[in-house]
């Protein structure tokens, strides 16, 4: 755990390093392990202001052994940040993977997919960089490629995926007017050409089958509701490309044992860390809430059962008091009237907005220590984290939390003629066997049960903690920023940490190693 650009990803791949290296083999396996990350970060990292490689979704591995050998592997993948699909801020990038596809396909395969130049495009805001950034991302394309062959992956598959990703871009230009015979809502005539560059049949086809709401009050609210629908489309599939990468994955690191067969295991969590930025949204606020549960959890085994050890054994010792963050999670998680049940209650109301949403907060947590109305032009509200105060901008909650993707869409991308989207879409296939996004409830639900399934697998495990520290905010290798070190060491309870274990009681046999001494 750590702020955003602490390390956390960097310090996962040199600990799954170090366990490889301790099971002292050199099987195929092993190396598979190893050579999924360019793949994962690929799609699933992005640069953000605090961090040029961020991880924009969670993962949690589970390595299985038999007798100190490495059986098999299962990736477990949290919150990927879709939004990120259809929406950068200033000094953000969209996914990785759309700029290494422009810097390393050929012009042969651009125009196969019907790729323009970069700088044209919506959804990676027109901006591509420079000669020697370009000649990195091609490197990081043929790496992706190697690992994309090495997991077996089809070349059909590859050219499918490919195809959905360049439809995507392409289906960010596409742009709606008002049709001036019936008042209702078609496609523009200047952006006819990018719905035919969306080389995908299907998302052609979804554009023109957006219909406007029966309860949009203009015209004008039609066209927006058809921009937020083509939206939708492209984040939902972006979401399932990414799924199924990481089902393919699981199928390649499978334990290939008999069932009887016991296995241990060693899991590792890295999730994206703590982020405060200048302007924070929805999506700051599923990642604090994901921070603030692992918080909770440390400080449950930190402090909580340590202490309550001491105390079962009516040993001397003086409570050591922690800064518990139960209050904040009531305040977010609590039913019926926490933040995300309100949030809920508000996305289910056709006429609801952002600022009832906000108004209704207001209201609820009057005098609460952790949250503070806006207090700025700006809608929106603050809460006091474990981490620090967070002011988040309310603009786009109800919608995001909608998630609004037209019903009759489903349909679609089953009969699509390519396969990969079929398949996709279908929750038939081997590879993609997990519900639907599409019978999901909001993705606030998806969050919370994600987090749900992923503090059961903490709290049956045996934790260790790998604090990650930041050292600046300037992205400098060298430099140390001694009071954002401390800040650090302060909100993350380690100063407490270190004094439990100075004054505790660091060596603990059972009774038998104690007689045989």
């Amino acid at each position: 755990s750590g702020e955003s650009g602490a390390g956390k990803t960097e310090s996962t791949k040199l600990l799954l390093q170090h366990i490889m290296n301790l099971c002292k083999g050199n099987s195929q396996l092993e190396q598979q392990i190893l050579q999924v990350n360019p793949l994962l970060e690929a799609f699933g990292n992005a640069q953000t202001v605090m961090n040029d490689n961020s991880s924009r979704f969670g993962k949690y591995i589970q390595l299985r052994f038999q007798k100190n050998t490495v059986r098999g592997a299962k990736l477990s993948e949290y919150l990927l940040e879709k939004s990120r699909v259809v929406q950068q801020d200033t000094g953000e990038r969209n996914f990785h993977i759309f700029y290494y596809m422009f810097a390393g396909l050929s012009l042969e395969e651009k125009e196969m997919y019907g790729l323009l130049d970069p700088s044209l495009y919506r959804y990676i805001s027109g901006r591509f960089g420079t000669q020697d950034v370009a000649q990195r991302w091609k490197h990081k394309y043929q790496e992706v490629c190697n690992a994309l062959d090495m997991v077996g992956f089809q070349e059909q598959e590859q050219v499918d995926m490919q195809a959905i990703l360049a439809g995507v871009l392409s289906l960010g230009n596409v742009t709606f007017e008002p049709e001036e015979s019936n008042g209702s809502v078609k496609v523009s005539e200047a952006s006819r050409g990018w719905l035919k560059a969306a080389a995908v049949d299907v998302l052609r086809q979804l554009v023109c089958c957006v219909l406007c709401s029966p309860w949009s009050p203009s015209v004008s609210c039609c066209c927006s509701l058809c921009a937020d629908a083509r939206d939708s489309i492209a984040k939902v599939a972006y979401g399932r490309v990414f799924g199924w990468i990481v089902c393919k994955i699981n199928e390649l690191l499978a334990e290939n044992v008999d069932s009887e067969v016991e296995l241990s295991e060693i899991g590792i969590l890295d999730i994206f860390g703590f982020e405060n930025f200048a302007v924070n949204r929805f999506e700051q606020l599923c990642i604090n809430l994901a921070n603030e549960q692992l918080q909770h959890f440390f400080n449950h085994h930190i402090f909580q059962l340590e202490q309550a050890a001491y105390k079962e054994e009516e040993l001397p010792w003086e409570t050591i008091t922690f800064n518990n963050n139960q209050s904040i999670l009531n305040l977010l998680l609590a039913k019926p009237l926490g933040l995300l049940s309100l949030l809920d209650e508000q996305s289910a109301f056709p006429q609801a907005t952002d600022k009832t949403f906000v108004d209704k907060l207001n209201s609820s947590f009057k005098g609460n220590l952790h949250f503070q109305p806006g207090r700025s032009r700006v809608l929106g509200f603050s809460i006091i984290h474990y981490a620090g105060k967070v002011q988040y901008t309310a603009g786009g909650f109800l919608e995001k939390n909608r998630d609004t993707l037209p019903a009759n869409v489903h349909g679609l991308f089953i009969n699509s003629i390519t396969p990969l989207l079929s398949v996709l879409f279908t929750g038939k296939s081997l590879c993609y066997g997990r519900t639907s996004y599409m019978n999901q409830g909001p993705p606030r639900q998806e969050l919370s049960h994600s987090l749900m399934v992923l503090m059961e697998r903490m709290y049956s495990a045996n934790p260790h903690f790998v604090r990650c520290i930041k050292p600046n905010n300037q992205k400098e290798p060298g430099v140390v920023d001694s009071q954002m070190v401390l800040l650090q060491l302060r909100y993350n309870g380690l100063l407490e940490t270190i004094r439990i274990r100075r004054d505790g009681f660091s060596w603990r046999p059972s009774f038998e190693e104690f007689a045989e001494r």
